[in-house]
């Protein structure tokens, strides 16, 4: 059966010498993998461009149910970037979430909420001319009300604790290491508010940007099964050194 759908390219892995195994981000299926033949002259459908990480496409696939490997018979991209390419800031970041991405959404079924929140993210990026250097801190903090583990606001006062473990506010120190000190609490919590529009008041130093990144990928490796360590971090990290 073929399918016709967006999709979000989060992964691309060279497979002998013309083939590449790619993971996307469907919009009707959520997570696929693909074996995908690139030709080595241009006169081919598929080309080894299409497939960056995070690449948005049009696509058409063959499903078989019994293949752990998808056949790809169409795709184009769908939305061109006009800026990211060519901004390392913003091309960083895109690495940093390309990996990010890769392990939170590994089960992740049919979520057409997900999905459209990760792809017009992406635009609002490309479309950015400024103020957007805490972009991948509201994107990733926001994406948890998709994934089923949105953090719990309302118990938040001044003093405040942010409990890791438990996603929410409280005003004693918990029982356990996973939980984060008064300053940076209240800096989470600042953060749960903002949108992509409203993020530029929010005045941040590169070593803090750096540490509260640090922060979210604790939450989600508390709330992720077996998510690593991201690779992409250091670079990110270096970026905003």
């Amino acid at each position: 059966m073929n399918t016709k759908t967006r999709g979000i390219v989060l992964r691309s892995v060279r497979y002998g010498d013309a083939k590449l195994i790619i993971d996307v981000l469907t919009e009707l299926s959520g997570r696929i993998s693909f074996a995908v033949r690139v030709p080595k002259t241009a006169k081919g459908k598929l080309k080894r461009q299409y497939f960056q990480p995070m690449t948005l496409l049009d696509m058409e696939y063959e499903w078989r149910e019994r293949n752990t490997l998808q056949n790809m018979k169409d795709v184009r991209i769908a939305l061109p970037y006009t800026s990211i390419p060519f901004e390392p800031v913003k091309s960083t970041m895109l690495l940093f979430l390309a990996e990010f991405l890769y392990y939170v959404t590994r089960d992740e079924q049919q979520n057409a909420t997900l999905f459209n929140y990760i792809y017009n993210s992406l635009e609002w990026l490309d479309n950015s001319e400024k103020d957007y250097a805490n972009f991948h801190l509201v994107f990733m903090i926001r994406l948890g009300k998709f994934l089923g583990f949105q953090p719990y606001l309302e118990e938040y006062t001044q003093g405040a604790y942010f409990d890791l473990r438990n996603g929410c506010f409280t005003s004693s120190l918990p029982f356990h290491a996973d939980y984060l000190p008064q300053k940076e609490s209240e800096q989470m919590y600042t953060l749960m508010r903002m949108t992509f529009d409203t993020m530029k008041v929010f005045k941040l130093s590169h070593n803090e940007r750096n540490r509260i990144t640090d922060y979210i990928l604790h939450y989600y490796r508390l709330h992720v099964p077996n998510m690593p360590d991201l690779q992409s971090f250091d670079i990110l990290r270096e970026v905003f050194a």
